[in-house]
């Protein structure tokens, strides 16, 4: 259901869900209504608890069915749900620039590396898209082909796909509602991306990045 996390990795827990409840104010209708990319973001730093939603929005866990299956905030084939998803931050307030990577069913953040331009290597590794480096976090989901593999074979491919549109929608989505601003991005280079999570490209890689920050006032 998720991948071991290193014993060695600094842990941060996460504000749980019931307590993120009073974020997202705006209602679906305009949230739909409004939701667009943005490719440029204010330089407030995310609070942990808009984080924390972001991520639960995202992939977070409603229930587990059993060993092998659970339940999450978003549809996905066969309820496999192969992705893991990484952050790299900038300027989230509680914790320090580096890499990071979400534990839904623990409700944690596994530090995996201290380093205070990671946002900026992740633009460079966008084939230079240098906006990104404006963002107070940047999401990056891989998948995990094999729990999707052994039910779907040859149509993996396919339904892998269309799982990570159904994760960065709700991440839109979830930005909106709180006066943030997000921008999927499928422009990278593939080998760049993997060495910058140091996943290995074959078993684990990144299928789909996109940048996070509050959305600039209007003038």
């Amino acid at each position: 259901l998720q991948k071991p996390c290193p014993s060695d990795c600094k842990r941060i827990a996460l504000p749980p869900p019931e307590s993120l409840r009073a974020l997202g104010k705006l209602d679906l209708f305009t949230a739909i209504a409004n939701r667009e990319s943005h490719r440029e973001f204010a330089a407030a730093p995310l609070s942990l608890d808009e984080l924390a939603f972001l991520l639960w929005a995202t992939q977070g866990v409603r229930e587990v069915l059993n060993p092998s299956a659970a339940l999450r905030t978003v549809p996905s084939a066969g309820a496999r749900h192969p992705f893991e998803t990484y952050i790299a931050v900038r300027t989230v307030k509680g914790l320090k620039p580096g890499l990071y990577r979400y534990l839904p069913f623990d409700g944690e953040l596994a530090q995996l590396s201290r380093t205070n331009n990671v946002v900026s290597q992740a633009g460079d590794a966008c084939l230079g898209q240098n906006w990104m480096a404006d963002a107070a976090a940047v999401f990056f989901w891989t998948a995990t082909p094999q729990r999707t593999e052994w039910r779907y074979g040859a149509a993996s491919h396919k339904v892998i796909a269309l799982d990570a549109g159904h994760v960065c929608q709700n991440l839109y989505l979830a930005c909106e509602a709180i006066g943030c601003g997000t921008c999927g991005v499928g422009a990278y280079s593939q080998e760049a991306v993997d060495k910058l999570l140091a996943v290995d490209g074959n078993e684990e890689f990144v299928v789909y990045i996109a940048p996070v920050g509050k959305k600039m006032r209007p003038a």
